[in-house]
């Protein structure tokens, strides 16, 4: 008896994820979540620079500047609430000193410009597709820093909006590594804030639009992150206690479809390595002067140390 619908999924038969690969993880807070399975198995990535960005037009800003190697002056931030933030960035880079803010704006901005010509995937996540306009300027911004709501305008991106920003992104990065190849998918995380049926007009124009950028011929590829939570895992035990977030189980489950399509036969005796040592780190003995833990600490070592010799970035 079946009692699940899976969707049928492929591994990729080109351009695969192995430990040579430089993964860059951008978007919604679903994407930090996969960044940390890749930092878990100790491959290459490079995750939100800027923090969460939600919507597409965020995304296209935050590599913009990065492409451009922008420097942020204060014309670029703003004093709200005792801190200095930045209408282009999440406030996890907002600080008490405008110094500080600008010197961590620059300092990722840099480091996002030297990733993106280095990188070889880059997963692209969208989280919705409203959008915040601060009238003052007529632009949308990445966060509104608990700003009034009265400044900002709330708007839905049509399809044809956010096919555009996402064929913007494609040339973007291009115009820097012409080689890398793009996955792009739609947060399962439900936006139920703005509104029941307005998450789903939002996730529809995400898919909709995506799908007329999509062309594995020119290595622009879509995971269904989204439809697994929906259709593999239909069921609120694989939420958290909000209702609106996947679990840890069912981000181990999404991690997996992931890893069945993108992640290299040849790179899973490195990931069963690397697990291992992870498991091994965590490991609380009764007795840690006992010689039996000893030899085990020893044994860690020659793991790390042999592994670290194949793959020179692996750092425990």
């Amino acid at each position: 008896m079946e009692l699940q619908t899976r969707l049928p999924l492929q591994p990729q038969q080109h351009n695969q994820i192995d430990y040579h690969s430089k993964i860059g993880l951008i978007g919604s807070c679903f994407s930090e979540y996969m960044a940390e399975k890749f930092e878990y198995y100790k491959f290459q990535k490079f995750d939100n620079p800027f923090g969460i960005l939600f919507h597409p037009l965020a995304i296209e800003q935050l590599l913009l500047n990065a492409v451009n190697k922008k420097q942020y002056s204060e014309a670029d931030i703003f004093l709200h609430n005792e801190q200095w933030h930045c209408f282009e960035a999440h406030s996890k880079l907002s600080r008490r000193l405008k110094e500080d803010v600008l010197n961590a704006l620059n300092t990722r901005i840099s480091a996002t410009h030297d990733f993106l010509k280095e990188a070889s995937h880059i997963v692209i996540t969208l989280g919705t597709a409203w959008a915040y306009r601060l009238i003052e300027t007529d632009t949308f911004v990445a966060n509104c820093h608990k700003v009034p709501q009265k400044k900002f305008l709330k708007e839905l991106l049509s399809v044809e909006a956010i096919s555009e920003s996402l064929e913007a992104i494609i040339s973007l990065v291009r115009s820097v590594n012409p080689q890398v190849s793009f996955i792009f998918t739609v947060s399962p995380v439900r936006h139920i804030k703005d509104g029941f049926v307005e998450n789903t007009q939002s996730k529809s124009h995400l898919i909709s639009a995506i799908h007329q950028v999509v062309e594995p011929r020119q290595q622009l590829y879509y995971f269904p992150s989204y439809e697994i939570m929906l259709d593999e895992l239909r069921d609120y035990r694989f939420y958290n206690d909000d209702m609106l977030h996947p679990n840890a189980l069912a981000i181990q489950y999404i991690w997996e479809r992931f890893h069945q399509i993108w992640i290299s036969e040849e790179s899973n005796k490195t990931m069963q390595d690397v697990d291992q040592i992870q498991k091994g780190l965590k490991h609380r003995p009764f007795n840690v002067e006992s010689e039996a833990h000893q030899l085990f600490l020893q044994n860690l070592k020659i793991k790390q140390a042999d592994l670290q010799s194949q793959f020179h970035h692996i750092q425990f």
